[in-house]
């Protein structure tokens, strides 16, 4: 019997960030149907006003202030939630684009039917990974440095801002306390 040959190594695909999106269905706003009733929409449509910039306020809003509008009508999307339904423009669009409440309108909606939005079990538990000495309580230093430094990083300020009053006096933060008053608003 002959030796057999050694088969060659397949290498493993590689998938491109490009292609990894590409998977993912391209948001359209004309297949959302919209179940806000109308004393919702007005309001809404009175909070996006009061972000409206155009000379004659055409009810319209940069690329750069959707997000913030969202997070204004009680919605807390990912920076990559906004980028999606906006159709990920490119980075010098997001402030010369604008979009109309219209357009706005489908992008809030499906960011509110969005079904990954976290618990407060789900917070506690991915805080519960800093506790060390498992007394409930984390160290605010630590809690700052993965706030600005992993996944959507946040700005000092804005951290600053989120901690205030929350440590005690050796520095150790309450996350279930933390989490709860986040969550209230």
């Amino acid at each position: 019997m002959a030796p057999k040959k050694p088969e060659p190594k397949k290498e493993a695909l590689k998938v491109s960030p490009e292609a990894e999106a590409a998977k993912e269905p391209e948001f359209d706003p004309l297949s959302i149907k919209i179940d806000f009733g109308a004393d919702q929409i007005e309001e809404f449509k009175e909070a996006f006003q009061l972000f409206d910039r155009t000379a004659e306020n055409q009810l319209k809003i940069s690329f750069c202030q959707c997000g913030d509008v969202m997070r204004a009508l009680g919605q807390n999307p990912t920076n990559a939630d906004v980028l999606r339904v906006l159709g990920r423009p490119k980075s010098e669009e997001m402030d010369s684009k604008l979009v109309d409440f219209e357009t706005f309108l489908p992008m809030l909606q499906h960011v509110a039917q969005s079904k990954d939005k976290g618990t407060y079990e789900d917070f506690v538990e991915g805080l519960r990974v800093f506790d060390k000495e498992g007394n409930g309580t984390v160290m605010g230093a630590e809690l700052r440095h993965v706030l600005v430094t992993l996944g959507e990083r946040m700005m000092e300020g804005e951290v600053e801002q989120l901690l205030a009053g929350q440590e005690d006096a050796n520095g150790c933060i309450n996350y279930e306390a933390f989490v709860k008053h986040i969550m209230s608003g």
